[in-house]
């Protein structure tokens, strides 16, 4: 059960439009649930505002299956899994409704939400070898009850078609930016944009670059300030952390 609806919940006691005692009984259920193989965080929604969210890989699709309709069953409404692979997104969809997205290797089971956010996050890449990543952090910050808007192919080496687009940089509340190579668009955007910037290096790129090691020594000795670098590859890790602070308002969740 997530904030939104244990707030919802306590405004309808105080209506009086539901007993206590039924409210008691919704929040009564245990913090975990031990599956065997996966303890399930069901509180999680309460304690951070944000459910569970599946990690695909190295997982079967009958766990995956089963961790889903559970958190289903205990009020989660948009179960987000990620790095999950065509193969096992095609078995998971025999036995549950699953939207599947290949680019970024993620699937959706449940509703996604009406964005609640308080801005748009912008996700940047330098190229479109980035996409696969850059696909991962814009659908879960879409899940997560985000609007999204994606500016892909901005790279350095054609800097013109970045500063084509500076009117979304300027109305973004909070930016992803991905790339390879050398990183350096984290750097450009850091210098234009006035919202946080939160920089993913990737593993694309040729020898030296060391898969994506290079990008990371360069997005974290970025001179531009506000600029936040994740690990490589994590464009879900960039995109929790940008919808935490586009849905913080008065200093609150």
């Amino acid at each position: 059960m997530e904030q939104k609806e244990i707030k919802l919940l306590l405004e309808q006691v105080a209506k009086g439009k539901l007993s206590v005692e039924s409210a008691i009984l919704q929040l009564k259920e245990a913090p975990f649930e031990d599956l065997g193989f996966a303890k399930l965080d069901y509180h999680r929604g309460l304690r951070q505002g944000i459910g569970e969210v599946i990690y695909g890989a190295g997982k079967t699709s009958e766990q995956i299956v089963q961790i889903a309709e559970n958190l289903q069953q205990h009020g989660q409404k948009t179960v987000l899994i990620t790095r999950i692979n065509a193969d096992v997104a095609k078995s998971v969809g025999s036995s549950i409704k699953l939207k599947y997205f290949a680019m970024g290797r993620v699937g959706i089971v449940g509703e996604m939400p009406v964005p609640d956010g308080r801005g748009k996050i912008l996700v940047a890449t330098g190229g479109t070898s980035d996409m696969p990543i850059a696909e991962e952090a814009a659908l879960t910050a879409e899940a997560l009850g985000n609007e999204v808007t994606r500016l892909y192919d901005v790279g350095v080496a054609g800097l013109h078609r970045l500063l084509a687009h500076k009117e979304d940089i300027m109305e973004a509340s909070v930016i992803i930016a991905i790339a390879g190579m050398e990183g350096a668009l984290a750097s450009v955007i850091g210098g234009l944009a006035s919202c946080p910037v939160l920089a993913v290096p990737t593993s694309i790129g040729y020898g030296a670059s060391f898969h994506g090691i290079s990008a990371l020594l360069s997005m974290l000795n970025s001179c531009a300030s506000g600029v936040s670098v994740v690990n490589i590859d994590n464009g879900f890790g960039a995109a929790y952390q940008a919808s935490m602070i586009n849905h913080i308002t008065d200093g609150r969740r």
